[in-house]
């Protein structure tokens, strides 16, 4: 439910803090008011169209922010955690601001994000119903989910849709195998060719590098071979460093007990450098013993080096890419040899599961088909007292044949038609309604399916456009029975709805000089009595109208 709001500078309204409670909330006020800048600041917070003309004069930017206290398992809570955004308990704060240039931003929980993800959450947190832009209902795409939900299909629904993904993945996988297979076998030749190029040449990962170090070694042995000789006469020669390091060490011992032990040190150094010495020597034999020196090694090296680089540039692929390229070629070559076994099991495999979705999807239908009989029923009970006794609600549900047309939704079209006067034809809601008319038919709607819908919030502008008296009553009834599910915010001129109010705010305009502004007050005891007493009398309030008002208060409280 929406829990509060905090609008600055749009339009009219300078600075405004408003709080709501649970149930039916109605706004009133004289026509001017500003009752409808409300809703446009509401709108402007769940994403709608920003203009810098809601940009109050002289402020630089529009702001509002609107706080929601939601369950844990809202849709809402789903875009976040999709958009790998945090939520904050159950409570979840948009805000948006727009420039006096139109440039507009927004943030969910103080957390940036683009004005359509807001657009998208405001879905999901507030439906409004009247003469301003609407959603829900209204869109025919919403219809087969909202009379699955009436049915309490969502779990068979949900069942269809898996199925009918596993249905594609196995089609998706049997058209892509029936592809490379088609181009396996226009390529074959070539492919069996490359592969027995590769299979000779047998590629192995890290071999250039490797090649190119020896490359390197032997394209400079000569030089090193004359170093490593050079070194290892002066390690090991007649006069090397360890025959001079084992001479000076032995010197040393023979004094050592005359020295006080200050040569301790200086003959295990010695000793130490001795060891280094051998484990040098010892080394650089093995790395001598390593040079290849046959006199056509570099050669053959160099063969093998670039017959790798040509066959990479031949087939574009880098030269450790070659195993794996010989492997991809390989099974594109074994796919040309089991081609039948796989298309058939795929297809086989495929059917099977094709005659579960239908199965599926015809037992979703016959739900629908049924559940459609008992929406209709419910929703026609509730029009004559609406005013709508001429009206017709008409649930379509139509299996289609047609298997382009079926998907994760079944295999049916549904869609909430009406007709307002007999005989007419049946058409879309907001082709066919409007005005009060559309309104109150949305209001019927919302009765029925108030169990079921996940919007928290409902908001109806001026509902009651063109009734009153009986019809009016039973409006402000069902927006009453309507508050006991869902949160319902309503801009009204009859008194017989704002008598059914749990909370009751008026919109009113201020003159402060030459500054007009527009502030709400919630009214309570003789403030809101007055205030119905105005709605039934008019500017000059009399004693029967505030009896008259208390009469339509105490009688529904």
């Amino acid at each position: 439910m929406l829990v509060s709001i905090s609008i600055r500078d749009v339009v009219l309204i300078e600075k405004l803090s408003l709080g709501f409670r649970r149930g039916l909330c109605v706004l009133t006020g004289e026509t001017g008011a500003g009752k409808s800048i409300l809703l446009d600041s509401l709108g402007l917070a769940l994403g709608a169209r920003g203009d810098s003309a809601l940009v109050r004069h002289g402020a630089d930017q529009a702001s509002v922010t609107a706080e929601f206290d939601l369950s844990p398992d809202h849709p809402a809570f789903a875009i976040l955690r999709e958009q790998g955004l945090e939520a904050d308990g159950d409570a979840l704060m948009v805000r948006r601001t727009v420039s006096a240039d139109g440039r507009s931003r927004a943030w969910v929980n103080d957390q940036p994000v683009s004005v359509t993800l807001l657009r998208r959450l405001g879905e999901e947190l507030v439906e409004v119903h009247g003469q301003f832009d609407t959603h829900g209902l209204l869109d025919p795409k919403t219809h087969r989910g909202v009379l699955d939900a009436f049915a309490g299909l969502d779990a068979l629904a949900a069942q269809v849709a898996a199925v009918h993904r596993a249905w594609r993945q196995v089609e998706d996988a049997r058209v892509q195998a029936a592809a490379e297979i088609a181009r396996a076998r226009a390529e074959e030749e070539y492919l069996r060719h490359a592969v027995a190029e590769l299979d000779t040449l047998d590629p192995r990962p890290g071999e250039e590098e490797e090649l190119s170090e020896k490359r390197a070694v032997l394209m400079h042995r000569g030089k090193v071979v004359e170093a490593m000789n050079a070194a290892y006469a002066e390690l090991a020669g007649e006069r090397g460093a360890e025959r001079s390091l084992s001479a000076a060490q032995r010197i040393l011992s023979r004094i050592a007990d005359k020295a006080g032990g200050t040569l301790d040190g200086v003959i295990a150094a010695l000793d130490r450098a001795m060891d280094e010495a051998a484990e040098a020597t010892a080394q650089l034999q093995a790395a001598s013993s390593d040079i290849d020196m046959d006199p056509n090694a570099l050669e053959k090296l160099e063969d093998r080096l670039f017959a790798l680089r040509a066959a990479a540039r031949k087939h574009g692929v880098a030269v450790d890419a070659l195993a794996d390229l010989r492997a991809d070629m390989a099974r594109k070559l074994s796919l040309i040899e089991d081609q039948g076994d796989t298309l058939a099991r795929l297809a086989k495999e495929a059917e099977k599961i094709r005659a579960e979705y239908m199965a599926a999807a015809r037992q979703l239908s016959a739900g629908r088909a049924a559940a459609a009989g008992r929406l209709d029923t419910a929703v026609a009970k509730e029009l004559p007292p609406l005013k709508l006794e001429r009206a017709r609600f008409h649930t379509t549900v139509e299996p289609s044949d047609n298997e382009s047309d079926w998907g994760a939704h079944g295999i049916d079209r549904v869609a909430f038609t009406v007709s307002t006067n007999p005989g007419a034809p049946s058409g879309p809601l907001n082709k066919i309604a409007s005005g009060g008319e559309l309104a109150r038919f949305m209001l019927a709607l919302k009765v029925v399916l108030a169990q079921t819908s996940t919007i928290s919030t409902l908001v109806f502008d001026e509902v009651d456009t063109g009734i009153g008296g009986a019809v009016a009553a039973a409006v402000g009834d069902r927006l009453e029975r309507l508050g006991r599910d869902v949160q319902v915010l309503v801009v009204t001129h009859s008194p017989q709805v704002a008598a059914r109010g749990a909370a009751h705010l008026r919109v009113q305009k201020s003159v402060k000089g030459e500054t007009v502004s527009t502030q709400v007050v919630e009214l309570g005891g003789d403030e809101r009595r007055e205030e119905i007493a105005r709605m039934l009398s008019g500017a000059k309030i009399t004693d029967e109208a505030r009896k008259a008002a208390e009469s339509l208060i105490t009688g529904h409280a």
